[in-house]
């Protein structure tokens, strides 16, 4: 009698013995760190990137090509926020929510990656054409275009998810084999597809075009100490208004860099087959999901506007008429 009470609390639904999945056991202590960990990242994230949100959205001085990029990152981030409650109630390896829910849980899973992982080659090529191309950087990145180029990444990503999902949608948990299990399959083509045009082409894009900023960068910084002392005012001018799109340059950088760090090895995991849901690969996996809590606190550090807008949003002054018009550059 106590060996199948014992055996009951290791099954998903102890009601269906005979084909329930069975739980990860693990310590108490782990549990509840884990629970709170990721309780901790749900809630920062969310609430750091409304603030994101709130900010680029309210502040009409906000409204530039790179910001509307940076917003369309703090949206996906804020939705990846709520993801993580479902990775929560994943914890002890069970789904509890049924197979509709597993399937939905996906796509929209699915869906915000992809568009955050294409929102980051938009921001790769932003800041390449801002620092290799800065003359025509006006003429090429407009708010107009930017704005074609996000609706389309996450339309793409919309319909794409339904191509790779195709064979779960017609009769969702048919790849379970137990209950209690939450399982997407992919066939060869469309994973093919998948890691060529959402990890493998993303990365190798960023990485290229952020190399390639970073040599220009360094030859403009020293074009600027060789010159600044004998510059005139017209001349200051210019290498202060080159220092802002270097500084620009650099956040871009570090945000970028950020996201593979936190990018690279959910995917490498993924690749060879390993689960990613709290097992081995657990590190890799709360990894993944802190880039989209990293990505304010990267704002915060290097952005004086976001500083400035979040103050006057935990102040209320964004409730007061014209606050919309507000310096906060």
């Amino acid at each position: 009698m106590m060996l199948e009470s014992l055996l009951e609390a290791e099954l998903c639904f102890p009601q269906l013995s005979n084909s329930s999945c069975k739980k990860i056991m693990r310590p108490s202590t782990t549990s509840v760190f884990l629970y709170i960990t990721l309780s901790f990242i749900s809630l920062i994230t969310v609430a750091l990137n409304m603030l994101v949100i709130i900010s680029i959205s309210h502040f009409k001085q906000l409204h530039t090509p790179t910001n509307l990029l940076l917003l369309s990152l703090a949206v996906s981030d804020f939705l990846v926020g709520f993801l993580v409650i479902f990775q929560i109630l994943l914890i002890d390896g069970c789904w509890y929510l049924g197979d509709l829910m597993c399937i939905v849980y996906n796509i929209l899973d699915y869906v915000i990656t992809t568009a955050s992982v294409e929102t980051m080659v938009l921001i790769s090529i932003d800041c390449y054409v801002a620092i290799c191309d800065p003359f025509q950087y006006p003429n090429k990145v407009t708010q107009k275009r930017v704005c074609i180029c996000v609706s389309v990444c996450w339309i793409f990503s919309f319909l794409f998810v339904f191509v790779v999902m195709k064979e779960n949608l017609g009769e969702p948990g048919s790849f379970n084999s137990c209950s209690g299990e939450c399982v997407v399959v992919f066939d060869q083509i469309a994973g093919l597809v998948d890691i060529l045009f959402f990890f493998i082409g993303p990365v190798t894009t960023i990485i290229v075009l952020y190399l390639k900023v970073f040599v220009v960068a360094v030859s403009q910084v020293r074009s600027i100490r060789s010159h600044v002392a004998t510059v005139r005012l017209q001349g200051s001018v210019r290498v202060t208004a080159k220092k802002s799109e270097l500084k620009s340059a650099r956040t871009l950088g570090v945000l970028g860099v950020a996201f593979l760090i936190c990018l690279c090895p959910y995917f490498c995991l993924t690749l060879t087959g390993q689960e990613t849901m709290f097992s081995a690969s657990s590190f890799a996996f709360v990894l993944f999901y802190f880039n989209s809590c990293l990505n304010p606190l990267i704002y915060a550090l290097f952005y004086p506007w976001f500083r400035k807008s979040v103050k006057l949003i935990f102040t209320l002054k964004i409730l007061k008429t014209g606050s919309s018009d507000a310096n906060i550059a």
